[in-house]
């Protein structure tokens, strides 16, 4: 079956590692038909809309959406994929390829991933001047008194609910199945009680009905640390919205970069993959942006599409290249893993390897 594939380059230099990942998708010859939707920009000086209605029927009716990244107006774009689609469970592995520039003195054998619920906590996007509480009289239990006595300041509210909470950790186990078992809840709730203790609380909940799998919880910034300093005992982690946010992007660099970090967001009807790289705006246009994260973000999106074979070859080619790299010298990898390639230099490397 034909499985229709909606590409976003997104902005600065994301392009530059999306095009030629398509391109090696597209040598496969396995059935995949790109659409591209027209938005940031580009549609508002089109449609006047940065994310028209015939952008937003083409994600709608692909098998999923590839996006490069975005730092503009492509924004409305992943904000539909996300919020619109309720792509709940953000996925980001945490793999090591041998051959990469790992700070860690012994990197190999690093294989966890973090699930990060995408969609609440702080990110509901709920803020203003304290003052707008004082119809409230809510007291810091920290402080003792009102909050909007403290002065001149902004709020935020972190919101964690039940159903949101149930649905990504149930993910994360259904995860930890089809890997090692074991699931570990990172959350801040020795501070926060009723909304990461919360988060905890349903978590273990959850747990009961996987007694195969094995659970364990930590306090955030424990864990951060225990990440750290042995990362090989995790497998799969689930925490909340920020925590995996800012720790997701930690594990890019206990592999060496950003340009490694692959993600995947997934709903009950809908995914789509998107490199965690960044735009990177520093080197746009000089085409050495590192394309791993796209290659192995296009790796998931293959096996979420059921080319599990295909997704196997292209994550064993990045290997091979990373290891005759390790084992030749650098010259096939791109100046953040110290080598002197171009991104398509690199891609030509991966194809050849496959």
């Amino acid at each position: 079956m034909i499985k229709t594939i909606a590409v976003i380059e997104g902005d600065d230099a994301a392009p530059e590692a999306v095009r030629p990942t398509i391109d090696l998708l597209k040598s496969l010859n396995i059935g995949l038909e790109f659409v591209y939707p027209i938005v940031g920009e580009e549609a508002e000086k089109q449609t006047g809309s940065v994310f028209p209605d015939v952008a937003k029927r083409m994600i709608d009716n692909a098998d999923t959406t590839f996006f490069g990244s975005t730092s503009g107006k492509s924004g409305g774009a992943l904000r539909y994929l996300r919020w619109g689609k309720q792509t709940y469970a953000n996925v980001r592995p945490c793999l090591h390829l041998p051959g990469c520039a790992s700070p860690l003195r012994d990197p190999d054998g690093i294989d966890f991933v973090i699930v990060r619920e995408n969609l609440e906590d702080l990110y509901v996007g709920c803020e203003g001047p304290l003052g707008d509480l004082a119809p409230l009289g809510l007291v810091g239990r920290t402080i003792g008194r009102p909050v909007h006595e403290l002065g001149d300041g902004r709020y935020a509210i972190k919101v964690i609910t039940r159903e949101a909470t149930e649905r990504v950790v149930r993910f994360a186990f259904g995860l930890a199945r089809k890997r090692r078992n074991q699931v570990t809840c990172a959350t801040k709730h020795n501070m926060l009680r009723g909304s990461d203790g919360f988060f905890l609380e349903v978590a273990r909940e959850v747990s009961s009905e996987f007694p195969d799998v094995a659970f364990d919880a930590f306090i955030v910034d424990d864990f951060a640390c225990r990440m750290i300093r042995e990362p090989k005992r995790f497998d799969v982690v689930v925490m909340p919205n920020l925590y995996g946010d800012l720790l997701s992007d930690a594990a890019g660099g206990l592999l060496g970069s950003l340009g490694l970090a692959a993600s995947g967001c997934f709903g009950d009807d809908y995914a789509y993959f998107e490199p965690a790289h960044g735009t990177a705006p520093d080197i746009a246009g000089r085409n050495i942006i590192n394309p791993t994260a796209a290659l192995l973000s296009a790796v998931m999106m293959l096996d979420h599409l059921g080319f599990a074979r295909e997704a196997v070859r292209i994550r064993d080619a990045l290997f091979r290249v990373y290891a005759d790299a390790r084992d030749r010298g650098t010259g096939a990898l791109t100046p953040d893993q110290g080598g002197v390639a171009t991104t398509t230099e690199f891609c030509a490397a991966v194809a050849a390897a496959l």
